[in-house]
């Protein structure tokens, strides 16, 4: 069951689960707040938990929405684009041929047909932006399943404005967001991996934690570097 709460100006999304403890989480990158409560626990005591911890989540908030945001793309000439965290300048090539996206040394070359609008421009980065992620995402399923002992059914790409990643773990899906393949590989690693830990723990409790521990000892830092990061504004 889910149900909205409001506490001063915070407003959280409250999930119940069967789980001991109560969790709460501020999720980059605009915020957003939410809070795991065991079944049995009464509205009026999580409002009371969600006041006891105000201050830091107004603090995680203004940390995460003061967080640099990259500015909406034209596609013009030699704007920069993000691939894999490494800057690439663009190389606009109008063509009457089907589009492509290319990668040529420190340029990123996209191919159009005479004419196309931004929208086009857009939906065709977009669409490679995809399949790059896609292919990369498999790949680190193959080295991560066997490790995780848990396999995915399906991976799912898509445009997130919230969240880096989500799993369905009783679907054993993972969805992806588009904005990953902009960052650093080790960023699309460890929100595969995280996703890959609900597989086998659907909350951040101290078991998930300690599963992230054994697998990616890294993880914590990987993760501030993610959240750090500028976010797309389109």
């Amino acid at each position: 069951m889910v149900t909205q709460l409001k506490v001063g100006e915070i407003r959280a999304t409250v999930v119940r689960k069967p789980i001991r403890n109560i969790h709460l989480s501020v999720h980059p990158p605009t915020g957003r707040v939410t809070i795991a409560a065991p079944d049995w626990v009464a509205l009026d005591s999580i409002r009371l938990f969600a006041i006891n911890k105000l201050a830091w989540i107004r603090r995680q908030q203004r940390k995460q929405r003061a967080q640099e945001r990259e500015p909406a793309r034209e596609y013009i000439e030699r704007e920069s684009h993000y691939v894999w965290g490494r800057r690439y300048l663009l190389r606009l090539v109008e063509k009457d041929a089907p589009p492509s996206v290319e990668l040529r040394h420190n340029k990123l070359m996209l191919q159009v047909r005479p004419g196309a609008d931004w929208s086009k421009r857009h939906a065709i980065m977009e669409d490679w932006y995809r399949r790059v992620l896609r292919d990369a995402a498999h790949s680190l399923l193959e080295k991560w399943e066997p490790i995780v002992g848990k396999r995915v059914e399906h991976v799912y790409i898509q445009r997130m404005k919230t969240k880096w990643g989500g799993c369905n773990p009783v679907r054993r899906n993972i969805r992806l967001n588009t904005d990953l393949a902009r960052k650093p590989r080790e960023c699309l690693e460890y929100v595969l991996v995280h996703e890959l830990a609900h597989l086998h723990e659907p909350t951040h409790s101290a078991k998930f934690t300690a599963l992230m521990d054994r697998m990616m000892p890294e993880w914590r830092e990987v993760r501030s570097k993610l959240n750090e990061l500028s976010i797309s504004s389109f």
